[in-house]
Protein backbone atom coordinates (compact mmCIF):
# COMPACT_ATOMS: atom_id res chain seq x y z
CA UNK A 1 0.00 0.00 0.00
CA UNK A 2 0.94 3.25 -0.51
CA UNK A 3 0.12 5.95 2.36
CA UNK A 4 -0.06 9.28 2.85
CA UNK A 5 0.15 10.84 6.10
CA UNK A 6 -0.77 14.63 7.14
CA UNK A 7 2.26 16.47 8.74
CA UNK A 8 1.32 19.01 11.86
CA UNK A 9 3.60 21.68 12.30
CA UNK A 10 4.37 24.53 13.95
CA UNK A 11 7.44 27.11 13.68
CA UNK A 12 9.45 25.21 11.13
CA UNK A 13 8.89 22.07 13.92
CA UNK A 14 7.07 18.59 13.63
CA UNK A 15 4.59 17.71 16.01
CA UNK A 16 5.28 14.93 18.49
CA UNK A 17 1.85 13.54 17.38
CA UNK A 18 2.63 13.51 14.04
CA UNK A 19 5.70 10.99 14.81
CA UNK A 20 3.61 8.45 15.75
CA UNK A 21 1.39 8.51 13.39
CA UNK A 22 4.28 8.15 10.54
CA UNK A 23 4.97 4.53 12.66
CA UNK A 24 1.23 3.85 12.72
CA UNK A 25 1.25 4.45 8.73
CA UNK A 26 4.52 2.31 8.06
CA UNK A 27 2.85 -0.75 9.04
CA UNK A 28 0.61 -0.25 6.25
CA UNK A 29 3.18 0.75 3.42
CA UNK A 30 5.07 3.03 1.99
CA UNK A 31 5.15 6.32 3.88
CA UNK A 32 4.90 9.84 2.25
CA UNK A 33 4.58 12.90 4.14
CA UNK A 34 2.44 15.97 2.58
CA UNK A 35 3.52 19.43 4.35
CA UNK A 36 0.80 22.52 3.75
CA UNK A 37 2.09 25.69 4.88
CA UNK A 38 3.81 28.43 3.45
CA UNK A 39 7.25 29.53 3.02
CA UNK A 40 10.34 29.51 5.18
CA UNK A 41 8.10 27.77 8.06
CA UNK A 42 6.73 25.15 5.56
CA UNK A 43 10.23 24.36 3.96
CA UNK A 44 11.87 23.80 7.60
CA UNK A 45 9.28 21.27 8.55
CA UNK A 46 9.63 19.25 5.17
CA UNK A 47 13.15 19.26 5.46
CA UNK A 48 12.54 17.84 9.17
CA UNK A 49 9.64 15.58 7.65
CA UNK A 50 12.71 14.47 5.07
CA UNK A 51 14.85 13.30 7.87
CA UNK A 52 12.68 11.05 9.74
CA UNK A 53 13.37 7.21 10.10
CA UNK A 54 10.39 5.46 7.71
CA UNK A 55 9.50 8.71 5.32
CA UNK A 56 10.19 7.82 1.68
CA UNK A 57 8.74 11.11 0.54
CA UNK A 58 7.87 14.44 1.78
CA UNK A 59 5.27 16.56 -0.38
CA UNK A 60 5.54 19.95 0.17
CA UNK A 61 2.46 22.54 -0.64
CA UNK A 62 3.28 25.95 0.14
CA UNK A 63 0.53 28.78 -0.63
CA UNK A 64 -0.72 31.44 1.28
CA UNK A 65 -3.91 29.79 1.42
CA UNK A 66 -2.25 26.55 3.80
CA UNK A 67 -0.48 28.90 5.98
CA UNK A 68 -2.65 28.03 9.20
CA UNK A 69 -4.02 24.73 7.59
CA UNK A 70 -7.37 25.98 7.45
CA UNK A 71 -9.49 22.43 6.86
CA UNK A 72 -11.69 23.91 3.93
CA UNK A 73 -8.73 24.32 1.95
CA UNK A 74 -6.36 21.38 3.10
CA UNK A 75 -8.83 18.84 2.49
CA UNK A 76 -9.24 19.60 -1.50
CA UNK A 77 -5.88 19.64 -1.92
CA UNK A 78 -5.20 16.07 0.10
CA UNK A 79 -8.57 15.26 -2.31
CA UNK A 80 -6.48 15.95 -5.00
CA UNK A 81 -3.30 13.49 -4.40
CA UNK A 82 -5.13 10.34 -3.33
CA UNK A 83 -5.38 8.83 -6.56
CA UNK A 84 -2.05 7.74 -6.00
CA UNK A 85 -2.32 6.42 -2.60
CA UNK A 86 -4.33 3.76 -0.77
CA UNK A 87 -4.74 5.60 2.59
CA UNK A 88 -4.35 8.90 4.70
CA UNK A 89 -3.42 8.96 7.91
CA UNK A 90 -3.77 11.59 10.04
CA UNK A 91 -3.43 12.19 13.94
CA UNK A 92 -6.27 12.38 16.27
CA UNK A 93 -5.68 15.90 17.05
CA UNK A 94 -8.27 18.75 16.38
CA UNK A 95 -6.51 19.47 13.33
CA UNK A 96 -6.57 15.91 11.84
CA UNK A 97 -10.32 15.59 13.34
CA UNK A 98 -11.51 18.61 11.15
CA UNK A 99 -9.54 17.74 7.91
CA UNK A 100 -9.56 14.02 7.90
CA UNK A 101 -13.52 14.04 7.93
CA UNK A 102 -14.16 16.76 5.00
CA UNK A 103 -11.44 14.00 2.51
CA UNK A 104 -13.44 11.22 3.98
CA UNK A 105 -16.93 12.72 2.75
CA UNK A 106 -15.33 14.17 -0.55
CA UNK A 107 -14.08 11.18 -1.66
CA UNK A 108 -17.46 9.15 -0.01
CA UNK A 109 -15.56 6.85 2.15
CA UNK A 110 -16.00 6.10 5.37
CA UNK A 111 -13.12 7.27 8.07
CA UNK A 112 -11.80 5.31 10.87
CA UNK A 113 -11.27 7.48 13.91
CA UNK A 114 -9.00 7.12 17.02
CA UNK A 115 -7.42 3.96 15.30
CA UNK A 116 -5.15 2.28 18.72
CA UNK A 117 -3.81 -0.72 16.41
CA UNK A 118 -2.92 -1.84 12.89
CA UNK A 119 -3.69 -5.42 12.60
CA UNK A 120 -3.83 -4.90 8.77
CA UNK A 121 -4.01 -3.32 5.79
CA UNK A 122 -7.95 -3.45 5.79
CA UNK A 123 -8.27 -3.79 9.68
CA UNK A 124 -8.06 -1.78 12.68
CA UNK A 125 -9.14 -1.24 16.31
CA UNK A 126 -10.17 1.71 18.26
CA UNK A 127 -12.02 2.57 21.47
CA UNK A 128 -15.77 2.69 21.69
CA UNK A 129 -17.85 3.35 24.61
CA UNK A 130 -15.62 6.26 26.53
CA UNK A 131 -12.46 3.85 26.24
CA UNK A 132 -14.18 0.89 27.85
CA UNK A 133 -14.25 -1.03 24.89
CA UNK A 134 -11.97 -1.33 21.58
CA UNK A 135 -13.75 -2.23 18.67
CA UNK A 136 -12.19 -3.97 15.57
CA UNK A 137 -13.19 -2.81 12.51
CA UNK A 138 -12.83 -3.57 8.84
CA UNK A 139 -13.10 -1.51 6.08
CA UNK A 140 -14.41 -2.31 2.81
CA UNK A 141 -13.49 1.39 1.31
CA UNK A 142 -11.15 1.57 -1.66
CA UNK A 143 -9.49 4.72 0.19
CA UNK A 144 -8.78 4.34 3.91
CA UNK A 145 -8.53 7.85 5.64
CA UNK A 146 -7.64 7.03 9.17
CA UNK A 147 -7.38 9.57 12.51
CA UNK A 148 -4.60 7.71 15.01
CA UNK A 149 -4.77 7.78 18.56
CA UNK A 150 -0.70 9.42 18.89
CA UNK A 151 -0.50 7.71 22.36
CA UNK A 152 -0.58 4.25 20.84
CA UNK A 153 2.11 4.57 18.94
CA UNK A 154 5.75 4.95 19.37
CA UNK A 155 7.45 8.11 18.04
CA UNK A 156 9.70 7.64 14.96
CA UNK A 157 13.23 8.55 14.81
CA UNK A 158 13.56 12.27 13.84
CA UNK A 159 17.20 11.46 12.31
CA UNK A 160 18.45 8.74 9.82
CA UNK A 161 15.78 9.67 7.00
CA UNK A 162 16.65 10.98 3.70
CA UNK A 163 13.60 11.64 1.98
CA UNK A 164 13.23 13.32 -1.28
CA UNK A 165 10.96 16.99 -1.29
CA UNK A 166 8.54 17.67 -3.85
CA UNK A 167 6.77 20.06 -4.81
CA UNK A 168 2.97 20.38 -4.81
CA UNK A 169 -0.09 22.14 -6.24
CA UNK A 170 -3.23 22.66 -4.72
CA UNK A 171 -6.09 24.47 -5.77
CA UNK A 172 -5.44 27.08 -2.98
CA UNK A 173 -7.85 29.44 -1.20
CA UNK A 174 -11.23 27.65 -1.81
CA UNK A 175 -12.78 30.99 -0.11
CA UNK A 176 -14.65 29.12 2.65
CA UNK A 177 -13.00 30.27 5.33
CA UNK A 178 -10.58 32.71 6.40
CA UNK A 179 -7.90 33.18 9.24
CA UNK A 180 -9.03 35.70 12.01
CA UNK A 181 -6.54 35.48 14.85
CA UNK A 182 -4.55 33.21 17.10
CA UNK A 183 -4.94 33.75 21.24
CA UNK A 184 -2.25 30.86 22.08
CA UNK A 185 -0.96 29.95 25.80
CA UNK A 186 2.90 30.03 25.84
CA UNK A 187 4.22 28.06 28.44
CA UNK A 188 7.79 26.73 30.22
CA UNK A 189 6.11 23.41 31.02
CA UNK A 190 5.82 20.31 28.88
CA UNK A 191 3.14 20.16 26.04
CA UNK A 192 0.21 18.16 28.03
CA UNK A 193 -0.09 15.35 25.23
CA UNK A 194 4.23 13.90 25.33
CA UNK A 195 5.33 15.29 28.61
CA UNK A 196 6.36 11.95 30.39
CA UNK A 197 4.90 13.38 34.14
CA UNK A 198 1.38 14.88 33.88
CA UNK A 199 -0.11 16.13 37.31
CA UNK A 200 -4.05 16.58 37.09
CA UNK A 201 -6.63 19.01 39.42
CA UNK A 202 -9.85 18.14 40.12
CA UNK A 203 -13.14 19.61 41.33
CA UNK A 204 -12.50 18.63 44.51
CA UNK A 205 -9.27 21.46 45.02
CA UNK A 206 -12.27 23.79 45.55
CA UNK A 207 -11.17 26.65 43.59
CA UNK A 208 -8.81 28.06 40.79
CA UNK A 209 -6.43 29.35 43.42
CA UNK A 210 -6.37 26.31 45.30
CA UNK A 211 -5.85 24.77 42.23
CA UNK A 212 -2.80 26.44 41.43
CA UNK A 213 -1.32 26.52 44.83
CA UNK A 214 -1.74 22.80 45.00
CA UNK A 215 -0.82 21.54 42.17
CA UNK A 216 1.75 24.10 40.57
CA UNK A 217 4.61 23.57 43.19
CA UNK A 218 3.94 19.69 42.67
CA UNK A 219 4.19 19.92 38.89
CA UNK A 220 7.18 22.03 39.19
CA UNK A 221 9.20 19.63 41.61
CA UNK A 222 8.39 16.85 38.45
CA UNK A 223 8.63 18.87 36.03
CA UNK A 224 5.32 17.60 34.88
CA UNK A 225 2.35 19.23 32.27
CA UNK A 226 -0.53 20.31 34.29
CA UNK A 227 -3.74 18.72 33.47
CA UNK A 228 -7.36 18.84 34.65
CA UNK A 229 -10.75 17.49 35.12
CA UNK A 230 -13.66 18.57 32.54
CA UNK A 231 -15.00 19.68 36.20
CA UNK A 232 -12.03 21.23 37.37
CA UNK A 233 -12.39 23.29 34.13
CA UNK A 234 -15.64 23.69 34.12
CA UNK A 235 -15.41 25.19 36.87
CA UNK A 236 -12.96 27.77 35.96
CA UNK A 237 -10.48 26.19 37.67
CA UNK A 238 -8.23 25.98 35.10
CA UNK A 239 -8.03 27.03 31.38
CA UNK A 240 -9.68 24.40 28.81
CA UNK A 241 -6.06 23.54 27.12
CA UNK A 242 -5.77 21.75 30.74
CA UNK A 243 -8.55 19.39 29.87
CA UNK A 244 -7.47 15.82 29.94
CA UNK A 245 -10.32 13.26 29.20
CA UNK A 246 -12.76 11.81 25.84
CA UNK A 247 -13.29 15.50 25.33
CA UNK A 248 -10.19 16.84 25.61
CA UNK A 249 -6.80 15.90 25.45
CA UNK A 250 -5.65 11.92 25.46
CA UNK A 251 -2.28 11.47 27.06
CA UNK A 252 -0.10 8.87 28.24
CA UNK A 253 2.68 9.91 30.23
CA UNK A 254 4.99 7.62 32.65
CA UNK A 255 3.28 8.92 35.47
CA UNK A 256 0.47 10.56 36.10
CA UNK A 257 -1.20 12.18 38.92
CA UNK A 258 -4.95 12.82 39.55
CA UNK A 259 -5.16 15.03 42.66
CA UNK A 260 -8.69 15.31 44.13
CA UNK A 261 -10.02 13.58 40.81
CA UNK A 262 -13.06 10.97 41.11
CA UNK A 263 -12.46 9.41 37.85
CA UNK A 264 -15.54 9.65 35.81
CA UNK A 265 -15.75 8.08 32.85
CA UNK A 266 -14.99 10.15 30.23
CA UNK A 267 -12.02 11.67 32.45
CA UNK A 268 -10.70 8.07 32.82
CA UNK A 269 -10.92 7.33 28.67
CA UNK A 270 -8.11 10.11 28.32
CA UNK A 271 -5.38 8.87 30.72
CA UNK A 272 -5.95 5.40 31.64
CA UNK A 273 -3.17 4.52 29.51
CA UNK A 274 -0.36 5.65 31.27
CA UNK A 275 2.50 3.99 32.48
CA UNK A 276 1.74 4.60 36.49
CA UNK A 277 -1.34 6.37 37.55
CA UNK A 278 -1.52 7.72 41.44
CA UNK A 279 -4.13 9.02 42.63
CA UNK A 280 -4.77 11.10 45.94
CA UNK A 281 -8.43 11.07 46.68
CA UNK A 282 -10.73 11.35 50.02
CA UNK A 283 -12.53 8.97 48.98
CA UNK A 284 -11.88 5.52 48.97
CA UNK A 285 -14.49 4.29 46.93
CA UNK A 286 -13.77 6.96 43.91
CA UNK A 287 -13.40 5.06 40.78
CA UNK A 288 -9.85 6.74 39.97
CA UNK A 289 -8.97 3.82 42.55
CA UNK A 290 -9.70 0.96 40.02
CA UNK A 291 -7.16 1.95 37.80
CA UNK A 292 -4.18 3.51 39.96
CA UNK A 293 -1.31 1.18 40.09
CA UNK A 294 -0.76 3.60 43.29
CA UNK A 295 -3.41 5.15 45.83
CA UNK A 296 -3.43 7.72 48.93
CA UNK A 297 -6.47 8.08 50.58
CA UNK A 298 -6.84 11.57 52.49
CA UNK A 299 -6.77 15.15 52.60
CA UNK A 300 -5.52 16.21 49.62
CA UNK A 301 -4.51 20.01 51.26
CA UNK A 302 -2.39 17.58 54.10
CA UNK A 303 -0.67 15.28 51.21
CA UNK A 304 0.04 17.43 48.41
CA UNK A 305 1.98 19.68 50.53
CA UNK A 306 3.62 17.05 51.70
CA UNK A 307 4.64 15.03 48.74
CA UNK A 308 5.86 18.71 47.26
CA UNK A 309 8.02 19.30 50.57
CA UNK A 310 9.69 15.37 50.26
CA UNK A 311 10.39 15.69 46.65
Amino acid sequence: MSVLILVEHGEGALKDATLSTITAAAKLGEVHALVAGDGDEARAAADAAAKVAGVAKVLLASDPAYAQMLAENVAPLIVSLMGDYDALLCNATSNGKNVAPRVAALLDVMQVSDVMSIEGPDTFTRPIYAGNAVATVRSSDAKKVLTVRATAFPKAAGEGGNAPVEAAAGAGDAGLSRFVGCESAKSDRPELTSAKVVVSGGRALGSAEDFHKLVDPLADKLHAAIGASRAAVDAGYAPNDYQVGQTGKIVAPEIYIAVGISGAIQHLAGMKDSATIIAINKDEDAPIFQVADVGLVGDLFTLVPELTEKL
